[in-house]
This record gives structure tokens, C-alpha cells and sequence, in this order.
């Protein structure tokens, strides 16, 4: 083995996000010495991006939520495909994640009385996101980081891993990478490893996601053997923006929702009256002029569709769209002007407000913003213990968006923050359980080692090749249009047939120049982790034949009761990485015991 930089800790913990912070805050507090692993600069997460708010049951504004109710929405959100254990953990522990962020230095927005206040999302009975304005990610990452650095973690920035490495009894034992500076490899050896990567969303043309979201984690974890499941459940947000190209993809919080904004169509119609889900229809307004009353006097707990679920909002836009309703650039208009002062939407909505303005020349005071779904979130991912977060392979840990099992078949706003938190401190802890329990030397393997160093180095050895942003923008396109918001079986056919053709294409692919800060070669060593996730999504959605959630199947338009009884499980068997088949098959979901049934049935 060639000699590599090498560093040693007890757990290290890859990705630097809202729940590989918190992971490396817990195992650092057990006394373990920790590691934070980044791609992107440290602080730069893509965390900060969401901007709605924390969910969590705490009652500062309906003293009558509790975790129940969050267990129920969040289940029925994710169309019951949820792991309950770990939608009952959320539910309950998300509160006590809150005020500790709150004593670690967290400012959060407050109700006239002084306590944490709560602003309305998406598919959430009760007013239950605790929030800083329209920027609450970038709070969290914040806190955790000063947290984290006050404890001295040590920080890897501009770091690439990739692949994780086992030791001989098959225990992930560290992982190898590179600087990408200086693209000189890089070695960490530790007794677990924490996987908090994020999302897989620069594979798809439309995507809210930075740079990073190239589905590392998850492209992984495959290669080492480990379950993933759902991997068709991907979210599209309902409100990315379409127009200008300035600002392409780029979020409109479901705040602009919450706080009184509305979706309308080419014609003016606030079209989300005609698409209420019948199993909704109870608790939504069902007229404009109730939807308006329910602002000004939210007792009554009706909802204003325009707050339904994700999967439904981004679906009825689709129709609108595909209906010849939609606006000039593939969209439709989301107006908050007409409704709210100025000076209201400066207020509740400042960073939407600047970012607008300053990046797109739109004043969301005087005029309405052109939205379309857009890629956002990865429900699919690590099959993880939900009290650990522990893989199903020795030594490896999940938590946030690369783990799977929480959100079931689609994940509801505010959610995402509240598991990074819950599950974040469950991974660190659960590593740190491991690492404590594992005595004697660590023994890598040499081999795997230069394999991943071979295998990156490569493209700089071929001439004529392939372009690997060629490789990547017919990724895109395949992947869009192929395995998008509306899928069907042969489609989902011609985009495996397409995604093997893009991997033949990929393994040709040749560089120019150094490896320092080399953007050529550093999508080069994304591409894999990106056609392994794309072919798992691809596979799952092609095996899921029914709609559930974000996975909706244009030819299987109907949930099928029995496939709501199990996951789609994929995994590597024998032969492991890159160029190795995915085998899918289903599996039971866990039982869910009795008294959680009578929750859901009681419809608290």
C-alpha cells in the first residue's frame, strides 16, 4: 500500500450538516474523540437552506398538540411506508431537541408571552414550527457549529470521501477521500463511522439541493453492503422557482404558504380548491372565502389547501401545468403581494424578500413568484435500528437525509430539521455504544484502499475521452424526464436501459490537468455515487407499481393496500461497488403495536 495521510479517532462522522453536527456533539460528549468530515466548506451545509422551521409538538400556540398528534400526521403523511418506531421517537423527543438548541444560544421567534412561537406547514394539524423568521437553518447550523466548536471537534473541510473501508471481520472501520485543494488522498481510520451526507439531488435537472447533493452516503453505504430503503420516494417540492434562470430551483419556503401566500394558475384561480384528497376533505377549507377566514382566525383548525401535503400540492401543479393552466415558463404563480402588507412580508419573510430581489430582481411585495416542483428531498436511504441508527452492517451509523425509514413515503414540512436533531444525537450515540465496545487494533485493508484511489485517479490516465459534464447533464435529463414527479413502467424501463448506458459512458470518462481544485475531476469522482442512486431510485420505482406519496406511477394511479405493507429493500450480495447489480425485493414493514393503532384510527 502506497503511504497515505492518515488520521485515527473513534468515531468519525461524515458530513458536517444539522445531524452530523449533532452526532459529533454526542459522541464528543461520551468522551470519545471525534472527527468531522466535509465536502464543502465548514458552516456552508446545506442545512441552512431550510428555512421554514423545526416541527415539534410543544403547544406554545394549540396548547392542545402533543406528540400524538405529530406521530399521526407525520404517518399519515408518509402514507403509513413509515418506520412508526422512528416516527414515534420523532414525535415525542423533537421538543426537548428544541429547548436544548434554545440553551445552547438558538433565538428563535417568540409569542407575545415570551415563549418559542409556531407558524402553520403542510400536512401538520396544529400551528407546530418553531422558527427564526424565514432563515431557521441557518440558526441551527449556527448553534450546533459554535456547540461543536466550543467542544473542540475536529474539523476536515473540502474533503471528498470515497468509499467507506471495512476491516477483516467486515466491521466499516474509516473511510479514504481527498483533499480537494490539493487532491492529495487522505485516510480515516475509526471504530464507527456516521454517515450524514445528505441528499442525492444534482442527479435531476430541477433541484433545490447545493452542489454536495450527489447521494455520497447513500452510494456508500451500497457498496458496503448495506440495506437501503424507499429509494423511489423522492420529494419534489411543490414551490421551487422556475423563472428567472438566475434563480432556477432555488426554494420558496412553505412559509410564504403558511403566512397567507396562494397558489394560483394562469387564470388567476386558486386552483388547489379542485384537488382536496378526499381523506383531507374534513379538515380543509373547502371555499376561498373559509380558507381567508381560517387566517385571521385559526380556532376553527380548517386548513387552507394551499397547506396540503407536498406530494398533493406538487401534483395538483403538475396538472395545472400539464392542463395548459400553467404560467409562461412551465409553472404557476404563488401570490403573496395581494394578501399581506409589504411591511408584513419583510417582516415574517426577510430572507425571502432579499434573495429575491437581490438575486432575481423580483419584489415579492408587488408581485407574484413563478413556482414548479422542483427535487428536494430523499425519503429513501439507509436502512437504519431506529433507537441507534445503526446500519445493517457492524460499524456503520445514518442519520438525516441519508437514512431511511422516518418520512415512509413522504416527509412533511418542518420535519426534516426535527430529525435531524432527534436522530442526529441518536446516531452519535449509537456510534459511540460501538466504538466503546470494540477492543483491539484496527486492521484496514491495504487493497480496498488503492482500489478507491485507482479508480479515482483514472480518468487523468485516458485521452479523448469522455466529458464528464456531457455524463452528467444527460444524467440529468434521463432522470427528469424519465424518473420525475410522474412515472411509468416503461419509462422507468428506458431509464435503467439509459442509466447502464450512461455508466458504460462514465467508465471512459477522461480529465485535463492537476488534481488541485480540479472541478472536471471532481465531478468525475461524484459520478459514481450519482448513477448508483439514480439506478436505485429507477429500480424501486419500477418495483413499487402503485402511487403512494411522492412515488406516483402514472399507469398504477392508485395506492395498492398490500404494497403498503412493505418496503422496498435493495442491497449488494456477493460482488459489492460501483459496477456491481442492485438486487430489490420487498419486505414486511415493522408491526406497529396496538395502542398506535388506535392513535391513527382516533384520528387525534
Amino acid at each position: 500500500m502506497t503511504d497515505y495521510e492518515t488520521h485515527r479517532y473513534d468515531v468519525i462522522v461524515i458530513g458536517a450538516g444539522g445531524a452530523g453536527l449533532r452526532a459529533a456533539i454526542e459522541a464528543t460528549s461520551r468522551g470519545l474523540s471525534t472527527a468531522l468530515v466535509c465536502k464543502s466548506l465548514f458552516g456552508k451545509a446545506h442545512t441552512v437552506m431550510a428555512e421554514g422551521g423545526v416541527a415539534a409538538a410543544m403547544g406554545n400556540v394549540y396548547p392542545e398538540d402533543n406528540w400524538q398528534v405529530h406521530f399521526r400526521d407525520t404517518m399519515r403523511g408518509g402514507k403509513y411506508l413509515n418506520n412508526w418506531r422512528m416516527a414515534q421517537l420523532h414525535a415525542q423527543e423533537a421538543p426537548d431537541r428544541v429547548y436544548e438548541l434554545e440553551a445552547w444560544g438558538a433565538l428563535f421567534d417568540r409569542t407575545p408571552d415570551g415563549r418559542i412561537t409556531q407558524r402553520d406547514f403542510g400536512g401538520h394539524r396544529y400551528a407546530r414550527l418553531a422558527h427564526v423568521g424565514d432563515r431557521t437553518g441557518l440558526e441551527l447550523i449556527r448553534t450546533l457549529q459554535q456547540k461543536a466548536v466550543s467542544m473542540d471537534v475536529d474539523v476536515f473541510m473540502e474533503c471528498k470521501i470515497l468509499r467507506l473501508l471495512e476491516d477483516a471481520s467486515g466491521a466499516v472501520s474509516g473511510a479514504v477521500g481527498y483533499w480537494r485543494p490539493t487532491g492529495e488522498f487522505v485516510v480515516f481510520e475509526a471504530k464507527a463511522v456516521v454517515l450524514a451526507t445528505g441528499s442525492i439531488g444534482r442527479s435531476y435537472t430541477y433541484t433545490s439541493n447545493s452542489w454536495e447533493s450527489t447521494g455520497d452516503g447513500h452510494a456508500m453505504a451500497i457498496w458496503a453492503g448495506a440495506d437501503v430503503i424507499e429509494m423511489e420516494c423522492v420529494q419534489f417540492h411543490p414551490t421551487g422557482m422556475v423563472w428567472p434562470l438566475s434563480v432556477r430551483g432555488l426554494l420558496v419556503t412553505e412559509g410564504v404558504r403558511g403566512d397567507g401566500g396562494a397558489l394560483k394558475n394562469r387564470e388567476g384561480r386558486r386552483f388547489m380548491f379542485d384537488y382536496i384528497p378526499e381523506m383531507f376533505r374534513a379538515e380543509t377549507a373547502e371555499t376561498e372565502q373559509e380558507a381567508d377566514a381560517w387566517y385571521e382566525d385559526h380556532a376553527n383548525n380548517r386548513r387552507t389547501p394551499d397547506l396540503l401535503p407536498r406530494d398533493e400540492v406538487a401534483r395538483a401543479i403538475n396538472a395545472e401545468v400539464k392542463a395548459g393552466r400553467g404560467s409562461p415558463h412551465g409553472g404557476v404563480y404563488l401570490d403573496i403581494a395581494s394578501r399581506r402588507s409589504p411591511e408584513f412580508i419583510r417582516r415574517r419573510l426577510p430572507s425571502m424578500y432579499h434573495q429575491f430581489l437581490e438575486l432575481a430582481g423580483v419584489d415579492i411585495t408587488a408581485e407574484p413568484m413563478e413556482v414548479g416542483p422542483t427535487c428536494h428531498y430523499m425519503m429513501g436511504g439507509v436502512r437504519v435500528h431506529p433507537e441507534t441508527q445503526a446500519a445493517t452492517v457492524p460499524g456503520l451509523f445514518a442519520a438525516g437525509e441519508v437514512a431511511g425509514g422516518m418520512h415512509g413515503a413522504n416527509r412533511l414540512g418542518g420535519n426534516s430539521l426535527s430529525d435531524l436533531l432527534v436522530f442526529g444525537r441518536r446516531a452519535g450515540m449509537g456510534a459511540a455504544d460501538f466504538a466503546e465496545s470494540r477492543t483491539g487494533d484496527i486492521q484496514l485493508d491495504a487493497g480496498q484502499i488503492d482500489t478507491a484511489v485507482a479508480d479515482a485517479m483514472a480518468p487523468f490516465a485516458r485521452d479523448d475521452g469522455e466529458n464528464p459534464y456531457e455524463v452528467h447533464q444527460d444524467l440529468q435529463r434521463t432522470m427528469q424526464s424519465l424518473v420525475g414527479i410522474i412515472r411509468t413502467g416503461p419509462e422507468l424501463e428506458e431509464a435503467l436501459d439509459k442509466l447502464g448506458e450512461l455508466r458504460e459512458r462514465a467508465a471512459k470518462i477522461s480529465v485535463e490537468g492537476g488534481r488541485a481544485y480540479n472541478p472536471g475531476w471532481n465531478l468525475a469522482t461524484d459520478l459514481p455515487s450519482m448513477l448508483t442512486v439514480s439506478t436505485a431510485i429507477a429500480q424501486g420505482a419500477l418495483a413499487r407499481k402503485e402511487s403512494r406519496g411522492a412515488h406516483t406511477r402514472d399507469d398504477y394511479p392508485n395506492p395498492d393496500p398490500e404494497l403498503g405493507k412493505v418496503n422496498f429493500v435493495q442491497r449488494q450480495t456477493g460482488e459489492r461497488g460501483y459496477a456491481a447489480p442492485i438486487q430489490i425485493g420487498p419486505e414486511p414493514l415493522p408491526e406497529m403495536p396496538a395502542d398506535l393503532h388506535e392513535l391513527l384510527e382516533e384520528g387525534h
